[in-house]
């Protein structure tokens, strides 16, 4: 495969100075893209479209994007569905006998986020959608509201033993050699502790809730905004938006009750567990609706299909987001980001400098890349020989890779986890990024301090 060097940086560089400029995730997105296959093209326009198409079928022939972008269509349904169940407002005003102040719905945001620790996706998807209208009363930005989300999505189920993000990385673990002799299970339990990153990204959300760290940069500004003029979108959220529904209103003579909600989730959450994919959860649970809601005369059998459709489209542009962000992992793999960035950074380092080096360059290739299981992949089996040649500690190392992975996926404005967590707050991702990334900083930087400070010593 041909490598381009520096050049295969040039895609990240144009979405982050347009997604910053217009703050249109699309439009960023579009642009990037173009930029990558423009650049593998040699500057042929016509060559470049058509690698686009071919990157584009690509994308669309993998069994992953077909799952994602299923698991993501079906979960609109069930929102739609729970939404009209009047299960979301039940939901909503039982939380508001619990959550009577603003911090204690920003606090009670960031437990249920961590209750909700199976599936990173299910927790993007789910938390949001419940606690969305009580955080609307306490005049919570719905910037804030995303970071708290995502806060408490990838890095919680990295450090989460029990979760789809363990058994995936348990896995690369014991293919790259690095569980010193225990099991890939026991390995990886040994891993969490290093793990310094997802820990203090989840530990730090409390401390800017309860202003015990003031919140500084845009995310101040989003959070006076709500605040003084009441305005829980920002202008570019709410331009997105097709309508935002006045639910009490919609639901005034008719009974809304919490297990509507609480129901379909927690067959979501249990049967994700079981069978190890929410796909299954997701259908579960749209037919327990059937069997809930009808009887319940809440909706008739077409009113339940129509809705099942609206929640399909109503998810429509975040799928679009989705395949485009797919689209560029594939060029960027065309460009040889990962392979040029790895190579350059990780074949010369000090052994004490390794496991900082580790989580700084796959960290800032994970957000760059869009790719976090991909590049786990294939970042495990060049870590595992290294650490081993230098005689530095597995478990250090391996808990600085997930942590770099984690981070990605916590601030990656194309990211699926990111885009998803942007959808159901109802937020652009260019918004998130814009708001959340001054915020994600500190963890990040404090975590290069710890893996510094541990390879030296250790």
């Amino acid at each position: 495969m041909e490598t381009f060097g520096l050049l295969s940086l040039i895609p990240v560089i144009v979405i982050l100075v347009f997604a910053l400029i217009t703050k249109d995730t699309f439009i960023s997105l579009f642009l990037g893209v173009a930029s990558g296959f423009i650049i593998v093209a040699h500057g042929h326009p016509l060559t470049a479209f058509n690698g686009f198409l071919d990157g584009l079928y690509t994308v669309m022939k993998d069994h992953n994007t077909a799952w994602v972008l299923i698991l993501c269509g079906l979960f609109g349904s069930l929102v739609m569905l729970m939404q009209e169940s009047g299960g979301v407002l039940g939901f909503s005003n039982l939380t508001h006998k619990v959550l009577k102040t603003r911090k204690a719905s920003l606090i009670g945001t960031w437990i249920l986020g961590i209750i909700v620790f199976v599936d990173d996706y299910l927790n993007s998807l789910a938390v949001a959608a419940a606690v969305r209208d009580i955080t609307d009363k306490h005049k919570v930005s719905r910037e804030m509201l995303a970071y708290i989300v995502n806060s408490t999505g990838v890095t919680v189920c990295a450090i989460v033993p029990i979760s789809t993000w363990s058994a995936f990385m348990s896995a690369q673990m014991e293919k790259a050699h690095m569980t010193e002799g225990f099991s890939p299970a026991t390995a990886y339990v040994h891993a969490i502790p290093f793990m310094f990153y997802a820990w203090l990204a989840v530990l730090i959300v409390p401390l800017f809730c309860l202003k015990i760290i003031p919140l500084f940069g845009p995310m101040k500004k989003a959070e006076e905004r709500a605040l003084k003029k009441g305005q829980v979108f920002s202008e570019a959220s709410k331009a997105a938006l097709v309508e935002i529904p006045d639910e009490e209103k919609k639901f005034a003579n008719i009974p809304c009750r919490a297990f509507n909600f609480l129901v379909p989730m927690l067959v979501v959450a249990a049967l994700t567990i079981i069978t190890e994919d929410i796909l299954i959860g997701l259908f579960a649970a749209i037919g327990v609706c059937f069997v809930m809601y009808l009887p319940q005369r809440l909706m008739t059998v077409q009113k339940f299909f129509d809705n099942v459709m609206n929640g399909l489209v109503d998810m429509f542009p975040t799928l679009v987001i989705i395949v485009l962000s797919y689209v560029l992992i594939e060029v960027n793999n065309q460009l040889g980001l990962v392979d040029f960035v790895v190579k350059v950074a990780l074949n010369t380092v000090n052994p004490a400098l390794l496991p900082v080096t580790i989580f700084i360059v796959i960290g800032l290739l994970s957000f760059a890349s869009g790719s976090f299981w991909g590049l786990a992949a294939i970042a495990f089996p060049i870590v595992g020989p290294l650490a081993s040649a230098l005689g530095v500690n597995n478990f250090l190392c391996a808990g600085a890779l997930v942590s770099a992975i984690a981070f990605g996926g916590h601030i990656c404005m194309y990211s699926d986890t990111v885009i998803l967590a942007s959808a159901s707050t109802q937020t652009t991702n260019a918004e998130y990024f814009r708001t959340s990334a001054p915020l994600v900083m500190i963890p990040f930087g404090l975590a290069a301090i710890l893996y510094l400070a541990l390879g030296l010593i250790l």
